[in-house]
């Protein structure tokens, strides 16, 4: 079963699903901002039975905190943790009663590794990883998994509308120095960084795939193996100084060496998905 909000937009979709539509995979309407859209969705389904949950309903924000209302950071968190929050309380009581089933949740490296300009979107992610860490113990009681799929960069819809939005982002409140970091430092590092270890959405449900399949689920998976080491910095350092100096001197001292690096990590990305899709049978 696939679920988007608006039904009316669900065209696109269909085209994707092509024979399998309405004989192995249905679509139904599901608002994550709505506790009775998701009772209305979850009651449609014979006994209520859900093997797999499969969180990935979420919203982008990037820019200086004083470009956003507190009202559009309090929707992004409507949509990036309490929606995950409305739908595990509503299948996850399901699941522990039958003793079985599978909590698959879009997370993201942001949801282990601050970003600057992305304060408010990795704080959502960081609220995300905490509940279903805390939750993961409980849950292993009730032969119930979780597992949290953790992309980098995703070359995707969700990727334009956020550049788009930045477009219409409000700086007045913001200082010259910091609007100066964002619209030309942090931008242009923003599309060249994408541009080099972004992945497409057909990767990351690939990788999300054999997670699902997996006889024993991992609690967390990265989904680029490019941002294993800089994750994994963090905890090498508990005073967290470390990762900080690294991150300040790469992005404001060493940015020629950065970007140079971008462009060698672009290639081994590009040799990586050729030797993939050669394996595939897709190659020449």
């Amino acid at each position: 079963i696939a679920t988007m909000r608006n039904l009316e937009k669900r065209e696109a979709l269909e085209r994707e699903a092509g024979p399998a539509l309405d004989k192995t995979l249905e679509i139904k309407e599901l608002d994550v901002g709505s506790e009775e859209s998701i009772r209305r969705c979850v009651d449609s389904i014979p006994q209520r039975k859900v093997d797999v949950l499969v969180n990935n309903a979420g919203v982008g924000m990037i820019g200086p905190v004083e470009s956003h209302s507190m009202a559009s950071v309090q929707r992004l968190f409507d949509t990036n943790f309490f929606g995950v929050v409305r739908l595990i309380r509503e299948i996850y009581p399901d699941m522990k009663r039958r003793r079985e089933g599978h909590i698959v949740v879009m997370s993201s490296v942001l949801g282990l590794q601050g970003l600057f300009f992305n304060d408010f979107y990795c704080a959502s992610k960081f609220a995300v990883e905490g509940f279903f860490e805390s939750l993961a113990l409980q849950a292993l009681k009730f032969g119930v998994n979780i597992s949290l799929i953790e992309p980098g960069p995703v070359i995707s819809e969700f990727e334009r509308k956020l550049y788009e939005e930045v477009k219409n982002l409000d700086l007045s409140a913001v200082d010259k120095e910091t609007q100066d970091l964002f619209q030309g430092l942090y931008m242009s590092y923003s599309k060249d960084v994408f541009t080099a270890l972004g992945q497409s959405s057909e990767e990351v449900a690939e990788h999300t795939m054999k997670v699902i399949t997996s006889e024993k689920p991992p609690f967390r998976y990265q989904t680029n193996s490019l941002y294993t080491p800089i994750t994994t910095l963090k905890h090498a350092d508990p005073s967290g100084i470390l990762p900080l100096n690294a991150f300040h001197q790469m992005v404001f001292q060493h940015d020629r060496l950065f970007k140079a690096s971008l462009s060698l990590l672009k290639m081994l990305q590009w040799k990586k998905r050729r030797d993939l899709d050669h394996g595939r049978g897709r190659g020449p």
